[in-house]
């Protein structure tokens, strides 16, 4: 289950050779040269993930992964500094800075995928292709299939996706706005209580294997996905 990866580098021959290789992997992508154009990108797509370019012409990598960080709404958003700078301090002072990983140039597109795909992996494992498992209870995010003791679960697009986040974020709870943001996208505005649609939709296809209730209401909270029924 691939995502939206904004790269931002501002050398048109590396930009190209990332982004044809991330989108052969299926991912989808987001060009920006320079800070600026990035910040317009952020405004209108929330990505995924940013590989971001440590030398950029005005802003440099370094100030926007700090500004990406102080904002409430990409604070969370994982990112992968890229860089010719390879001394010890440099890379100390990109992962403090807020980079979850440090990838100095030259590199391989395939070792990037590898990284990209072990930072998604830690960050938003809701993103990967990695089946889970909890309680019996198995997904397939690349054959889009739910199963419980041998049999099919049927599930409409938006409870799948539902469940995939809950069950790549168990014991967590999250208000019906963070649901929202996560599941839909931050620029789907819809009534909070769609949510509540899609929950009990979920439990009703959950009901049949008994694992309707590791879906659980937190009163005046939202909701939590539990790793063994109550």
């Amino acid at each position: 289950m691939s995502g939206a990866i904004l790269v931002v580098e501002d050398e048109p021959s590396i930009q190209e050779l990332i982004a044809v290789n991330l989108e052969h992997a299926g991912h989808r992508v987001l060009r920006a040269a320079d800070v600026p154009e990035a910040q317009a990108l952020v405004r209108e797509v929330l990505p995924d993930l940013v590989l971001l370019d440590w030398m950029l012409p005005g802003t440099s990598g370094l100030n926007f992964a700090r500004q990406l960080r102080t904002d409430q709404r990409t604070k969370d958003i994982p990112i992968i500094m890229l860089t010719a700078r390879a001394q010890e301090q440099d890379t100390i002072a990109g992962l403090e800075g807020g980079a979850d990983d440090y990838v100095t140039k030259p590199f391989s597109p395939r070792e990037l995928l590898a990284r990209i795909k072990a930072v998604m992996r830690r960050r938003a494992p809701q993103l990967t292709d990695d089946i889970v498992e909890i309680a019996g209870l198995r997904l397939d995010p690349v054959a889009h299939r739910v199963s419980a003791g041998g049999a099919n679960i049927e599930l409409g697009p938006t409870e799948f996706r539902m469940l995939h986040f809950f069950m790549t974020h168990t014991e967590r709870v999250y208000s019906r706005a963070q649901l929202l943001d996560e599941v839909w996208g931050d620029h789907v505005f819809v009534e909070e209580r769609t949510v509540d649609v899609h929950i009990r939709r979920l439990r009703q296809a959950l009901e049949a294997t008994g694992h309707d209730s590791l879906v659980e209401t937190v009163r005046g909270t939202g909701y939590r996905f539990r790793r063994s029924p109550a």
